[in-house]
């Protein structure tokens, strides 16, 4: 029992112990505190701060514009025409034919697309729905490449398996072939390769991916990937691991329309493998959202088609704002890894840093006392890890170029 006061007046009130699997998933993701509670998030506790003193908000992955006319219009004229009502449990054919375009056309992958591409609410769905799928208990482990995007622990630990990281380690932030060969194992049911990667900015070289291939077959696992930057490769182009020999039969590929288009909101997402596993992953998927938002669907299948020009632009406009990120902060005393993919940049604050202060700490004051908000890496590696991640700050260069130069000029002003 707790206390409550009301003026003079005390009362009682009872504490709720509500068990469930969302216990796994809560504790996967770090959020549960130690009385058996529910912390918020340091992303919710963050963007407040920024709210409150008019910060710079880098810290959350969206974009702050609108995407492109075409695929905005194509949306429009869905809903006018009457897309509105459940779409077919797959994906609209319309969605699914342009998904096997666009796969063909950037990576020479041919596609079934009536049994081997199924739409999603999102990449996290996607995710969620393939490893609650293919996951079976406690004696299954999925390798992670740590840090990393945090659903991918809790959907995880709400499936009852094992996450198992493979460190990126500063100043590269690239996985260490002895790291991978270590974690991978016969208990290992899944690798999970988030490339390009969130938070680092990582591109995984040909190297560590075909290790990737080799230790799955070795050890009869699958891979997963996490493809949604793949539009956001600013040093050369994205080359997924399904393309490599040997690898398409056991690889189920994920990305979305959110980031390449700037429609986050939409939350439209596909995932693509031999029929089997998209058989596997669709009893999931089924029973979570059974189907979702018709008329963007056809609206994403346009954007799919674009031309050329239009994804070239978003990887130089990128550059473009990722450089000018990184002026900032070097400007400002910090330390800055150049990602080569993604929205994000990371940065170590070691020089900077306050004596006693880590980088959560950090990140705290920093829209107060800077006018930009950021957030630290510690928020995607697991507990036992977190110290080697203390002094680690992730930007989100994912704004307009106006915002992100306001953002590089408070930093650099704040190291003078």
């Amino acid at each position: 029992m707790t206390a409550r006061s009301s003026g003079t007046r005390r009362y009682a009130e009872p504490v709720l112990h509500i068990s469930g699997a969302w216990q796994r998933a809560a504790r996967g993701a770090g959020l549960l505190a130690s009385d058996g509670s529910l912390a918020p998030t340091i992303f919710a506790e963050i963007s407040a701060a920024a709210v409150r003193h008019d910060a710079v908000n880098l810290g959350q992955g969206f974009p702050d514009e609108d995407g492109p006319a075409d695929v905005l219009d194509a949306a429009t004229r869905a809903i006018r025409d009457g897309v509105n009502q459940y779409s077919p449990g797959r994906g609209h054919p319309d969605l699914l034919a342009a998904v096997a375009e666009h796969q063909q056309r950037f990576y020479g992958i041919t596609l079934d697309a009536g049994r081997e591409i199924l739409v999603t609410a999102g990449a996290t769905e996607a995710l969620s729905a393939a490893l609650l799928g293919l996951l079976d208990g406690p004696d299954d482990e999925v390798v992670v490449f740590e840090p990393y995007y945090d659903s991918y622990a809790a959907a995880i630990a709400l499936a009852g398996a094992r996450l198992v990281p493979v460190p990126l380690r500063w100043p590269s932030l690239e996985p260490d072939l002895d790291d991978l060969r270590r974690a991978v194992g016969d208990r290992t049911r899944i690798i999970l390769v988030n490339d390009p990667h969130n938070p680092t900015g990582t591109v995984f070289s040909r190297e560590v991916k075909d290790e990737i291939v080799r230790l799955a077959h070795r050890h009869d696992a699958l891979i997963l990937t996490d493809e949604v930057y793949e539009h956001l490769v600013m040093d050369g182009r994205h080359v997924p691991i399904a393309t490599l020999p040997g690898a398409a039969e056991r690889t189920l590929s994920i990305s979305s329309g959110g980031k390449t288009f700037r429609t986050t909101g939409w939350k439209i997402g596909w995932v693509t493998g031999p029929a089997d596993l998209i058989d596997a992953v669709l009893a999931v998927k089924q029973y979570l959202t059974f189907v979702n938002g018709a008329p963007f669907q056809p609206a994403i299948a346009a954007g799919l088609r674009l031309g050329d020009a239009f994804f070239d632009g978003l990887a130089a406009t990128q550059r473009e704002r990722r450089d000018l990120l990184g002026e900032g902060l070097r400007a400002a005393g910090y330390a800055v890894s150049t990602p080569a993919g993604s929205y994000f940049t990371v940065a170590d604050a070691r020089g900077i840093l306050p004596p006693g202060q880590d980088a959560a700490d950090f990140c705290r004051t920093l829209p107060e006392r800077v006018g930009v908000a950021a957030i630290p890496l510690t928020a995607f590696v697991s507990a036992a890890h977190r110290r080697d991640y203390a002094s680690l700050i992730r930007f989100a260069a994912c704004k307009r170029t106006e915002v992100i130069a306001e953002a590089a000029r408070r930093l650099a002003a704040s190291g003078r």
